[in-house]
């Protein structure tokens, strides 16, 4: 044997790819099991240069030499604050006003039947589950204050929740480039306000029916107890793996008001009795006597 000979490297230990910081496949694995622990999230082994290209500005700011010591990091007690860093860099942001119209025009019709028992003092509840920088949420009250001008004296509220905190931030602020609003209705832009700068701000009405509260959708619990005519939780699931969604579909069932409306993402399906579809990427919570 050559005593000058290097060893193979282990299992797990090969570089994945030749860059900056030392990235093996051992570190992804670290990093792809906190992600589905903490959030449910199913990172497939193709998103290696995705995970590094997110995180090695990270390494730099820390002063890290390599992937290694950064997974040593999130693993070591007190580890539980970078882990959220983690979860914020690696968890997608891809959203937009009035993104798949024909859930918002659907809305606009359940709104329009649900109003006389809004009116006469019933409770309406909305939920954007994985609301990311606002603009679901705030087209969702958009549509709501076209049936209801006077919402703001009705006992009508809209959740928005996310797992990140940066972006529920965002969503407070309501403040948008005036490109980011060309999907707004044009009978819709009453509700918007200028600001400074080529920058927009969403209307008062509209941000106060809003509340921003940050949620892991794979939590043992959630604070709410439901009511909810409305959910949209689109292009969520699809992080997930099976497994997670189907528990995540039925944690929705018992939330959802008899009759009340589920609206995904376009490449998402509800396998759950609870739901049955009724439009395109649109389901309709079943009463009780009717599921099959």
């Amino acid at each position: 044997m050559n005593p000058n000979a290097r060893a193979a490297p282990s299992a797990g230990q090969e570089p994945l790819f030749a860059g900056e910081f030392s990235f093996t496949g051992g570190d992804f694995e670290t990093i792809a099991g906190i992600l589905q622990e903490r959030a449910g999230i199913s990172l497939p082994a193709t998103k290696g240069v995705l995970v590094y290209a997110r995180l090695v500005k990270r390494l730099r700011l820390l002063g890290l030499e390599s992937f290694s010591d950064y997974c040593a990091l999130l693993t070591e007690p007190g580890g539980e604050e970078e882990s959220e860093v983690v979860l914020r860099a690696l968890t997608t942001n891809v959203t937009r006003f009035f993104r798949e119209p024909h859930h918002f025009d659907d809305l606009y019709h359940q709104l329009v039947d649900l109003a006389p028992d809004v009116r006469a003092g019933g409770r309406l509840r909305l939920w954007s589950a994985g609301c990311s920088t606002g603009q679901e949420p705030y087209s969702m009250a958009m549509t709501v204050l076209s049936v209801f001008p006077d919402a703001t004296a009705l006992d009508i509220k809209i959740l928005a929740s996310d797992i990140d905190t940066d972006v529920l931030e965002t969503g407070r602020l309501a403040l948008y480039q005036e490109e980011e609003l060309d999907a707004v209705p044009a009978n819709l832009r009453g509700d918007l306000e200028r600001s400074t700068g080529g920058i927009w701000r969403v209307g008062a009405a509209a941000r106060d029916l809003v509340t921003f509260k940050a949620l892991n959708l794979n939590a043992a619990v959630w604070p709410m107890s439901g009511g909810f005519q409305v959910i949209f939780c689109r292009n969520v699931a699809i992080y997930f793996d099976d497994l997670t969604q189907e528990r995540l579909w039925r944690r929705f069932g018992p939330l959802t008001t008899p009759n009340g409306r589920l609206y995904v993402g376009h490449s998402e399906r509800v396998d759950d009795p609870a739901f049955q579809s009724c439009g395109l990427t649109t389901y309709r919570r079943l009463p009780m006597g009717a599921r099959p």
